[in-house]
């Protein structure tokens, strides 16, 4: 139990800011049914909720109870920026149990990173107990980035938890003293602006600013005072900036390198600097500073720094606790430049392309050498004339890496501005290469508009629908072609006009289409991935098979569908879809009896940027009198199944009865870690390898069906889901094969 709070979860990403004086501590403000900023994590089946009956205080309380007598954990969490001083920190909160076996109840709290941790263990909180206060209390360190606060109950039974409250010196969080600025939070100098400005770049001042970046790069993640935030480095590459572009030669230019390293303070040697992991699956890349093509001295000096690098807590990078994807710190965004001036743009390349070279885990699978994109890019950020210039060099960019889970967001969107907010009444696919209407929305607007299921467009606006893809495709990053081929199918019906012009063949009739577009917000039942599914997320099928959609389902719904799928010959989980909540063990231990690895992880090093190495993965598999006994489960998948998706698909696959089928998923597996860039626009990679136990890759691969199915255009003429129908066929044929072995 000693790794409870520290579990792997693979979730969408969620970026939360809180006032110090708004807290939701007391579970009061709803959202819906869920109390504002909360949210949950652990393993085995449980419910979360919200009671507004039994209180210790107010109007609400949270709850956790366990829906099976299994064991397991789970967690109710609170997000605490760290941005206050003091010596002591101290939460206190009541707590109320029902029947708890198997483990214990407790309030924990967590300061990261790696600074506290105590989640009541030692107090055995067991049975059923009526209200009762308690507290936990944990040391303060300057380097406390983040307080996660909340309940938890280990084992089986119930409890409530309400009225929390965290004081730091006995003192409100409002009114604990503010934590004391670096000197990089200190330095205010270009929050206006950069005053930098570039003329028409020749080739030697491109290589020039390409090893600057480098150089830049380099300091940020290795010099001792960069990492202890002595310097506001963003802006320390405005300052070197108008000196450096006026160099004439290389020893000019290296020189000034040299002078700037000098000038950041004496390096001391380091008496923990680890060499590279000769078993590390990537080593970090200094080549460069090797080469003839700067000055030995500068070499020397970049070298000596690489030897004796910052080790610790880091002001600019930091690893999530227990799941190890890069945590980007103190990035700032300058949101408020929607077009960001030469400076910040060039900064913008500089700091997208260290982040990827040092702490992006599938470096190795890139179509290009990473290595020549900081060369490539320097003039097409320098020279974007706008902002929708400047968003099409970083997506550009960020499409290079080759990660589903990578896109560009915020800014101004004009990218989004010129794909225009007016949409087809109609879901389009590629099926057999060929661009078809695979759905209709379900209001007059589809109803009226003259397309049919199995339609196949083939000119959009007069231009052959393969070029429109050819050239849209820089433009949606993705991880393989058959994603990518998705997002551009969500797209490629969009218009800044109400009306686009369509060639259409339907069999083997051609016709020619004017389709009504309409505003995004007045498409009833618009979806981009999949329609919304409020039904029951299981059901019993003909032939006595079970079927499971993980779009929609529930914690409770897994023991429930034990009950209701007990009897049957087999069972279908479809994961065409993001999964709604996390069940990799709670679903995989009941398909799967035997106790088998099915993932292993590379993970980052602050220590040593660079160098990514192996660590243990997960098991699934439980035996037990609730273990699934029929005879064949079949998993659904295709480019819909995405990072969580394709992870769960993993744990199911180690089942000895598990076959796959479907097509290539999104390839995008792992926890994702957020950048933010100038100009306010963000961006996401997946921060952790992911692996099977042998070390097949699954990134940009995806998860390899068992059996290839895809659906055909007459299937989708005739309302059929092709899928399903093999799945179930699959089953029928292994029921039949069984017997026939039997007889």
């Amino acid at each position: 139990m000693k790794n409870i709070l520290l579990t792997l979860s693979f979730v969408s990403i969620a970026f939360i800011s809180i006032a110090q004086n708004n807290l939701n501590l007391d579970f009061e403000t709803l959202d819906n049914e869920t109390s504002k900023d909360w949210t949950s994590f652990g393993d085995g089946s449980y419910k979360i909720g919200f009671d507004t009956s039994i209180v210790q205080n107010g109007t609400v309380s949270g709850t956790i109870e366990s829906i099976s007598g299994q064991k397991g954990f789970r967690a109710l969490s609170y997000k605490i920026p760290a941005n206050f001083g003091g010596k002591k920190i101290k939460l206190t909160g009541y707590l109320k149990t029902e029947n708890v076996e198997g483990g214990w109840a407790g309030l924990w709290m967590r300061i990261d990173p790696n600074v506290g941790f105590d989640n009541m263990r030692s107090k055995r909180l067991q049975g059923t107990n009526e209200w009762e206060k308690y507290e936990i209390e944990l040391k303060l360190e300057d380097s406390a980035e983040e307080v996660l606060v909340g309940g938890l109950l280990v084992g089986t039974g119930k409890i409530w938890v309400d009225h929390l409250e965290v004081t730091v010196d006995g003192k409100p969080l409002d009114q604990a003293p503010k934590k004391a600025l670096s000197k990089a939070q200190m330095d205010k100098e270009f929050d206006k602006g950069s005053n930098i400005t570039f003329n028409a770049l020749s080739n030697t001042q491109i290589k020039n600013l390409e090893l600057l970046g480098r150089v830049w790069g380099f300091l940020k993640y290795h010099h001792p005072e960069i990492g202890k935030g002595n310097y506001n480095w963003d802006y320390e590459l405005f300052r070197i900036l108008p000196k450096y572009q006026k160099a004439t030669t290389h020893k000019e230019r290296d020189n000034i390198l040299v002078s700037w390293i000098e000038n950041l303070g004496e390096v001391a040697p380091c008496k923990n600097c680890k060499k590279t992991n000769k078993d590390a699956f990537l080593k970090p890349n200094i080549d460069w500073i090797k080469s003839d093509e700067i000055s030995s001295t500068l070499s020397e000096k970049l070298l000596y720094i690489q030897k004796n690098r910052h080790q610790g807590t880091h002001f600019y990078i930091g690893m999530q606790p227990s799941v190890g994807n890069p945590k980007f710190k103190n990035e700032k965004s300058y949101s408020g430049m929607k077009y960001p001036d030469a400076g910040f743009r060039l900064l913008s390349v500089y700091k997208y392309w260290n982040m990827i070279n040092y702490f992006f885990p599938y470096r190795h699978l890139m179509d290009k050498d990473w290595d020549t994109c900081l060369e490539e890019y320097i003039p097409k950020f320098i020279n974007a004339k706008n902002e929708l210039e400047y968003e099409l060099a970083a997506i550009q960019m960020i499409g290079d890496i080759k990660d589903t889970h990578a896109n560009l967001w915020g800014g101004n969107n004009k990218i989004q501005e010129e794909r225009g907010d007016y949409y087809a009444p109609v879901h389009v696919k590629f099926i057999e290469n060929k661009l078809v209407v695979d759905d209709l929305f379900d209001d007059e607007k589809s109803e009226s508009c003259g397309l049919k299921l199995g339609d196949v467009i083939t000119y959009i606006n007069g231009k052959p629908v393969a070029e429109m893809v050819s050239e849209m495709n820089p433009y949606y990053p993705a991880s393989n072609q058959p994603t990518r081929l998705r997002d551009i199918s969500f797209d490629i019906l969009r218009s800044v006009d109400n009306t686009i012009n369509l060639k259409v063949k339907r069999q083997g009739n051609h016709f020619d289409k004017t389709l009504d577009l309409y505003y995004k917000n007045n498409i009833k039942g618009h979806y981009s991935w999949y329609k919304e599914r409020t039904e029951s997320s299981f059901k019993k099928l003909n032939d006595n098979i079970g079927y499971v959609t993980l779009q929609n389902i529930k914690e409770q719904d897994v023991d429930a569908l034990k009950e209701a799928f007990k009897d049957t010959k087999g069972i279908i989980v479809d994961i065409r879809n993001y999964p709604s909540t996390f069940v990799p063990f709670t679903l995989g231990n009941y398909l799967n009896s035997n106790r088998t690895n099915f993932v292993k992880f590379t993970s980052g090093s602050i220590d040593n940027p660079g160098e990514f190495t192996f660590r243990d993965g997960a098991k699934v598999g439980i035996k037990r009198n609730w273990s699934y006994k029929g005879q064949k489960v079949i998993i659904i998948v295709n480019e819909i199944s995405q990072s969580q998706a394709e992870y769960t698909a993993m744990a199911f696959r180690a089942g000895e009865k598990t076959t796959i089928i479907g097509s290539t998923t999104a390839g995008a597996d792992g926890n994702v870690s957020r950048i933010d860039l100038p100009g306010g626009l963000r961006t996401m990679i997946s921060g952790i390898g992911v692996y099977y136990p042998d070390g097949t890759e699954t990134q940009r691969i995806g998860i390899v069906p068992d059996v290839e199915v895809k659906p055909t255009i007459e299937g989708i003429r005739q309302g059929r889901d092709e899928l399903l129908e093999k799945a179930i066929d699959l089953i029928n044929q292994s029921i039949a094969t069984n017997q026939k072995i039997k007889d």
